[in-house]
C-alpha cells in the first residue's frame, strides 16, 4: 500500500470513523481528534490495513482504542489539574492572587506553540528532567534543554516583566518543577 491507497482509504472511510467517534464522545472536537489519530495509526500501519470492506472494522477497532486512550488522557489531565490546584492552594497565601496568576499563566501557556506548551508541562507539572522529557517526546536529550529554555523565555515574554522572586507575581516561573516531592535518583 502506498500514498494513493491511503488517500482512497481516507476518502472512503473518514466520515464513517468520524461518525463512530462522534457517537462516543461529548464534544465534536474530541471526535475529530480521535478520527485524525485513527488515520495517523492507519498511515503508520498501512501495510497491516485489510483491503476492501474489512478496512472499516479494522479502522473502528483502531478508533475504539484511540478513544480509550483519549479518555484515559482526559482522566490524567483532570487528575493533574486537581493535584496542581491542591499544591498551589497550599503554596499561595492570597487565593485571589493565585486565581489571577493561574489564569494569566494558563492563558499564556495556551498562546504558546503546542511543542513549547508540552515541554513546559512535562517539566513544570510532571517534574520530568530534560533527559526524561527526551524519552517522552522521542527526541535526543540534547534537543530538550534548548527547547525548554526557549519555551520558558517565550512564556516569560507573554507574561510580562520579570517578577523577580515574588512567586505570586504574574510571570513568575519556578526554578524547579511544581511538584512538592522529587523521586529518588532523578535530579
Amino acid at each position: 500500500m502506498g500514498e494513493d491507497d491511503f488517500r482512497r482509504l481516507y476518502a472512503a472511510h473518514f466520515d464513517a470513523v468520524l461518525g463512530f467517534a462522534l457517537r462516543r464522545t461529548d464534544r465534536p472536537e474530541d471526535a475529530a481528534d480521535v478520527a485524525a489519530d485513527t488515520f495517523v495509526v492507519a498511515w503508520r500501519r498501512l501495510a497491516h490495513v485489510p483491503a476492501g470492506e474489512a478496512a472499516r472494522p479494522w479502522l473502528y477497532g483502531v478508533a475504539r482504542r484511540t478513544l480509550a486512550n483519549h479518555r484515559r488522557g482526559e482522566g490524567r489531565r483532570a487528575a493533574l489539574g486537581d493535584r496542581l490546584r491542591r499544591q498551589l492552594a497550599h503554596a499561595v497565601d492570597d487565593l485571589a492572587d493565585e486565581v489571577v496568576h493561574r489564569a494569566d499563566v494558563t492563558a499564556a501557556m495556551k498562546r504558546l506553540s503546542a511543542r513549547d506548551e508540552e515541554v513546559l508541562q512535562l517539566h513544570l507539572w510532571e517534574g520530568l528532567e530534560p533527559r526524561e522529557i527526551a524519552d517522552v517526546l522521542g527526541v535526543p536529550a540534547a534537543v530538550v534543554r534548548p527547547r525548554l529554555s526557549r519555551a520558558r523565555s517565550r512564556l516569560r515574554d507573554l507574561l510580562g516583566p520579570d517578577p523577580g522572586n515574588d512567586p505570586s507575581a504574574p510571570g513568575h516561573l519556578p526554578a524547579e518543577p511544581v511538584t512538592t516531592t522529587r523521586r529518588e535518583g532523578h535530579r
